[in-house]
């Protein structure tokens, strides 16, 4: 095991009585896929914006649509 390796692993001890090391992982890994589904929208997004295929509205006119001024 690593330096960086037994440092992760040994953080990960104290979190919790009676929680698993597993669990923690498991967390870690739905967050991070959480975390890469929501970039791939984003870029998804982006590229239809980019092609004029996504509507964009700025705060101005956000504002004014829902009558709160400027």
């Amino acid at each position: 095991m690593t330096r960086k390796q037994e440092s992760s692993h040994d953080s990960i001890h104290p979190l919790r009585p009676g929680r698993a090391k597993s669990y923690y992982l498991r967390e870690l890994i739905e967050s991070g896929l959480d975390d890469l589904e929501d970039f791939y929208l984003a870029d998804a997004t982006m590229e239809r914006v980019r092609k004029g295929q996504e509507a964009v509205i700025d705060s101005i006119e956000v504002r004014s649509s829902l009558d709160l001024g400027h």
